[in-house]
């Protein structure tokens, strides 16, 4: 199935009229923003220590000496391989790897992962990720083991978490999507309110080529066909 065929002047007005909402949709996102940076804060254990790089890592050196730090959780298959890790996640945080935008305005951004330090740390050099990761396995602190995006701000030697999302909230990290949605045939996933005919993949396995998450392979060597992980 493919969209129906019009003249130029036809498809110049039927794109002005999603203009139009498409603009409306933007105002309301900045809409949103802006209602987000007035939510109240609630403070955090600014104690909490995290299992990073350098060993165990307090939370105040976690921020890096910027007043501001955003977190994206990443889930951990304990004892599995490499090709079994989950491959939301690794889309996720593949899609998101320089920070640099972010520690311009003060936002240092790390992933904590749910797994062991000791166990994840080579998932994280095999993947060439240069953002710091910490451990969160069994950490329960509220404010610090919920949610999946997280974002604080540091006031002193005090912690504050200002803001979280999960879900789709997530997608913010994966531009991919966004970049989807504007062809024709969109995610091609099941839930999308597409024409009837368009293709679509019950198994969302654009996450999944040949048994591993896809941007597994752009680390892979060829030779070994992603056999040794």
């Amino acid at each position: 199935m493919r969209p129906e065929i019009v003249d130029r002047t036809a498809w110049l007005a039927a794109r002005a009229e999603l203009l139009t909402r498409e603009k409306a949709h933007t105002r309301e996102g900045d809409a949103i923003a802006a209602a987000r940076r007035r939510l109240p804060m609630v403070e955090v254990d600014a104690t909490v220590s995290l299992v990073g790089a350098a060993g165990p890592t307090g939370l105040l050196d976690i921020f890096e000496g910027r007043d501001q730090l955003l977190v994206c959780k990443h889930m951990w298959h304990r004892g599995k391989g490499f090709g079994d890790q989950c491959r939301g996640c690794t889309a996720t945080v593949w899609n998101f790897q320089d920070a640099s935008y972010l520690e311009a305005r003060g936002v240092t951004f790390a992933v904590w992962c749910q797994g062991p330090y000791a166990e994840f740390a080579p998932y994280r050099e095999f993947m060439g990720y240069q953002a710091p990761w910490y451990s969160v396995d069994g950490v329960d602190v509220p404010g610090i083991s919920d949610g999946w995006i997280t974002t604080y701000l540091r006031v002193g030697d005090r912690v504050f978490q200002t803001y979280e999302t999960d879900g789709r909230g997530c997608e913010v990290m994966m531009p991919a999507l966004q970049l989807l949605d504007m062809t024709v045939y969109g995610r091609q996933e099941e839930w999308e309110d597409s024409p009837a005919g368009w293709p679509q993949d019950p198994t969302q396995s654009w996450f999944i080529r040949d048994g591993r998450p896809v941007p597994q392979w752009t680390r892979l060597d060829p030779a070994s066909s992603g056999a040794a992980r």
